[in-house]
């Protein structure tokens, strides 16, 4: 896994340099087996730091990585954010693990967190890493909350052992931009990183997040980032 980047303005990498910080992702519902494989098969060729898919896809995609290298990472509590249970998605994330998967991305209970439910919100966090032993990833959605409710999500989700924060699940909920990141950065304990998504679509969005100090790139536009060919109409997470 890429080891952080200092946020600074001076990093300079080439389109195909950017591969070893993008998550290559692949979650349309309509996704064959043989889509699958050929995604696998592309985070391989092209050095990305991981194969995102959906964990129904995992005994598929995990025994084509075997032995590659490539990480294999997998969601749960998404694309709808917060709508597990604690229980089902502790008790999912350990089903997840024993399919293979190296890296955990998990959706937050926002409501929670707005309730005031701050215990609530830490341990629905704190399950999932219990459940996986993986190294779990949040996504914030930091565009749903408040500058108070920003401060404290990220303190609970670092206090129930997360690995990485995540500005958003997805574009729509926010454009992954530098502000965010660094907001992210600023904030994270040691050994904590920041992965960033939500609509990276091309290698200068994806240098700019790297340079503000994210890890790692959550994208479905991994293919037309490397070769420097991303446009408005790509559609990534």
């Amino acid at each position: 896994m890429s080891e952080t980047i200092a946020a600074t303005t001076e990093l300079s990498l080439t389109p195909a340099e950017l591969a070893p910080y993008i998550q290559h992702t692949k979650i349309d519902p309509d996704a064959t087996r043989d889509e699958m494989i050929a995604h696998a098969q592309e985070a391989v060729t092209h050095g990305f730091n991981a194969a995102m898919v959906p964990a129904s896809w995992l005994p598929v995609v995990v025994a084509e990585l075997s032995g590659t290298g490539v990480e294999v990472a997998s969601a749960l509590d998404f694309p709808t954010v917060g709508v597990m249970t604690s229980a089902g998605k502790a008790a999912e994330a350990a089903e997840i693990a024993r399919l293979g998967a190296t890296q955990l991305d998990i959706g937050v209970q926002v409501g929670w967190l707005k309730s005031g439910r701050y215990d609530d919100f830490r341990e629905d966090i704190a399950g999932v890493v219990r459940a996986s032993g993986l190294p779990v990833k949040v996504m914030l959605e930091l565009p749903l909350l408040t500058d108070a409710e920003k401060e404290a999500a990220v303190e609970l989700a670092m206090e129930a052992g997360v690995a990485f924060l995540k500005n958003a699940s997805s574009g729509q909920i926010e454009t992954a931009n530098p502000a965010s990141v660094r907001y992210l950065v600023d904030r994270a304990r040691d050994g904590v990183r920041v992965k960033a998504s939500g609509s990276i679509k091309t290698y200068r969005q994806g240098l700019e997040l790297l340079r503000a100090g994210a890890s790692l790139l959550g994208t479905s536009a991994g293919l037309a980032i490397i070769t420097d060919t991303g446009d408005e109409e790509t559609v990534s997470y």
